[in-house]
């Protein structure tokens, strides 16, 4: 089971790559927004394909959707 996930523009992500949101996005259950242009550093690849784990500088362990990522 090869896989293959990729940004809002088609571009292939790797664990370990930076990614940048391109639209701000409200966090459930908590009053947070993360605004657009955020840098999420080192991210890792789950099962889904739809979706990446990573983290900012404030809040950890977010799991992301790809829809709304652009490889930096």
């Amino acid at each position: 089971m090869d896989i293959k996930v990729k940004d809002s523009n088609g571009t292939l992500l790797a664990d370990g790559d930076n990614v940048t949101l391109i639209k701000d996005l409200k966090l459930k259950g908590s009053s947070t927004v993360l605004k657009r242009g955020t840098v999420i550093r080192g991210i890792r690849l789950t099962d889904n394909e739809d979706e990446i784990e990573g983290r900012t500088d404030k809040i950890k362990g977010l799991v992301l959707r790809t829809e709304f990522l652009k490889k930096s």
